[in-house]
């Protein structure tokens, strides 16, 4: 059998091109947002000076985007006192836009969102911030920043969370806002979900988070993963995966048995989830919404927990996705056809033992409007930087 480095030196990995260096780190973040511009040209990022420990309230960190039509080229876009190491300050194309950015920050101890135009640099601010934002780009949603920065580092941002000594707050939770407005609306609170009934048991003493909101492609509901941490039942897990309608109405939970993890959602009935499932354990899983159908998806060929989308405009053929690092700090992104059942690996890059952790940098690939590039966040080569990967020749 061959060695892991044989067996990489006789694989035909696709072209990497390094798009930003130093001096400072670049990074974007999650893997569920439009890097990418409409026409492919402009590539999202953000730019820190030190590495390896927790964002205080009073760093900044400058946005910009990468023009890979003038030689990678910084264009610098401002800066952003709200961020965290896994998914920055929620940076992102404007749904419906070709020029138009969302992200968010603060104003003291207020967290808020600003719209910019890329090319005008004209700016609107609005009341809160965002997490994810719906297909027509005219509502988002969020959950509390603080109290995930009290129970979960690495998501939310350094502010103070009121409710730090409530399990299930009544008066926060997940707020929904106008962007054309700003009317802002919370839409569920922590002990509505709370109260919800569970089904594999209790999680009675057990404080309550949220985290991961997304709209479906239409916008007609959205995924939230609603989270505990203590509590004295370990069986019945620590996360379930609700799906709702966007004023947080007609509640769901789409998994039950506590340990949903990555998702996406194939198209507005369908979520493919890396969760743990009585039928074939922790997998892969492509579920129905407001169903019990839940069936395996390429166990063999997907066999460990990373972050996953499908690739645009191939009918929802390919899987881009990669994998945490192994016994060597080496992670894997890697397309999967599902049609063929076949694996293509895009590169083999390595995690150094100090990217653990809070401040670890997972690869969270992204891809381009048109599903012939993606873009990874990699710290290999001296610290974390963006890198594209060309996948035309696989997919062609």
């Amino acid at each position: 059998m061959l060695s892991l480095a044989a067996a990489q030196t006789t694989e035909r990995l696709p072209p990497v091109r390094q798009l930003t260096r130093g001096p400072g780190f670049h990074w974007f973040g999650y893997y569920d947002k439009w890097q990418f511009d409409v026409l492919d040209r402009y590539v999202l990022g953000m730019q820190v000076r030190f590495e390896h420990r927790s964002p205080k309230p009073g760093d900044k960190i400058r946005l910009g985007m990468v023009d890979l039509k003038d030689q990678d080229r910084w264009v610098d876009l401002g800066e952003s006192g709200a961020w965290n190491w896994q998914q920055g300050c929620m940076l992102q194309w404007l749904p419906g836009s070709g020029d138009e950015v969302i992200y968010n920050d603060r104003d003291g101890d207020t967290l808020i969102s600003h719209i910019l135009n890329v090319k005008t640099g004209k700016k609107r601010t609005l009341p809160g911030p965002v997490y994810c934002v719906s297909p027509d780009g005219k509502w988002a949603v969020h959950p509390d920043f603080g109290r995930l920065n009290d129970t979960r580092p690495g998501y939310g941002y350094p502010v103070a969370d009121p409710y730090a000594n409530e399990l299930a707050p009544e008066t926060t939770g997940i707020w929904r806002m106008n962007l054309a407005t700003g009317k802002r609306d919370l839409i569920l609170s922590y002990a509505q979900v709370a109260a919800h009934p569970y089904k594999i048991g209790s999680w009675a003493g057990s404080k309550h988070k949220i985290n991961h909101l997304l709209y479906s492609p239409s916008g007609h509901r959205f995924i939230f993963l609603h989270r505990r941490r203590g509590g004295s039942n370990p069986e019945a897990g620590a996360t379930r995966m609700f799906t709702c309608k966007p004023d947080g109405t007609d509640l769901y939970v789409t998994d039950p048995y506590g340990a949903t993890s990555h998702f996406i959602w194939r198209d507005d009935r369908h979520i493919m989830a890396w969760a743990r499932h009585p039928s074939h354990g922790n997998k892969f899983y492509l579920y129905e919404d407001k169903t019990e159908n839940v069936q395996v998806m390429a166990p063999e060929g997907m066999p460990q927990n990373g972050h996953n989308t499908y690739l645009p405009k191939t009918g929802n053929r390919w899987v881009l996705n990669d994998t945490y690092p192994d016994k060597q700090r080496l992670q894997h992104p890697y397309v999967f056809d599902l049609q063929e059942g076949r694996r293509y690996p895009l590169g083999h890059f390595l995690s150094p033992a100090e990217f653990t952790g809070e401040w670890r940098c997972d690869t969270h690939p992204r891809s381009s409007r048109n599903g012939r590039l993606v873009c990874i966040d990699s710290p290999h080569n001296g610290g974390r930087q963006l890198y594209l990967i060309d996948i035309s020749g696989i997919i062609a």
